[in-house]
């Protein structure tokens, strides 16, 4: 039995310990949309008008803490960029808000940055490389790899004003 390959992960929702820190993460410096409100208790926020993308909640959450290391939940939360400018824009925008980077790699198929939200959760952003492109071994399988990114490259090409 295989997975209908039109299946899509359609959205994540996020328990932040205070809203108005969480919408200035995710709204402000992630470039989401607001698309609705419930209060101080929730927010919903998308791209390019969908429904929600992100939801933010404090139900069980407000006031309340990051995940101690060494228990389960959310590794991370990956935002697939289009293209190479997109990405190196918001890295731009990231590091213009004081946001440090846990890392950055070049995977082989994608190209990678990994950084946390207020609240602790981690947040990847990436983009992919065209399939064709992508690293396979000899019969075909991925060749995934973790290699250093050049972020500095990466940086420039937000600042090239022939960038899309």
């Amino acid at each position: 039995m295989s997975l209908d390959p039109r299946v899509a992960i359609g959205h994540v929702h996020l328990k932040v310990a205070d809203l108005e820190r969480a919408l200035g993460f995710w709204r402000d410096v992630m470039g989401f949309e607001v698309t609705q409100r419930m209060g101080q208790r929730a927010a919903f926020l998308s791209a390019g008008g969908y429904h929600h993308h992100i939801g933010l909640n404090t139900w069980e959450s407000a006031g309340g803490g990051p995940p101690a290391p060494g228990t389960t939940g959310l590794y991370h939360v990956a935002i697939l960029h289009p293209d190479r400018a997109s990405l190196a824009r918001a890295l731009r925008r990231v590091l213009e808000a004081g946001i440090p980077l846990d890392g950055a790699a070049d995977h082989g198929v994608s190209e990678a940055l990994y950084l946390r939200d207020p609240d602790g959760n981690g947040v990847e952003l990436y983009r992919d490389r065209p399939r064709d492109e992508w690293p396979r071994t000899p019969d075909g399988e991925l060749a995934m790899v973790t290699l250093p990114l050049d972020v500095q490259a990466l940086l420039n090409e937000a600042s090239d004003p022939s960038a899309p």
